[in-house]
């Protein structure tokens, strides 16, 4: 059988995301914020 227990070459895509948290998730909630903010003014 082949041993496939070496999974230390592939990169996970989650943890290639979770340093840019910081930066991803404030940007996110503000584009949110906006476009909840112009759905409530365009439907007024």
């Amino acid at each position: 059988m082949s041993d496939h227990s070496n999974h230390t070459e592939t990169t996970d895509v989650v943890e290639s995301i979770v340093p840019l948290m910081p930066i991803v998730l404030p940007i996110g909630g503000a584009v949110l914020i906006f476009l909840l903010a112009f759905i409530a003014v365009f439907m007024a």
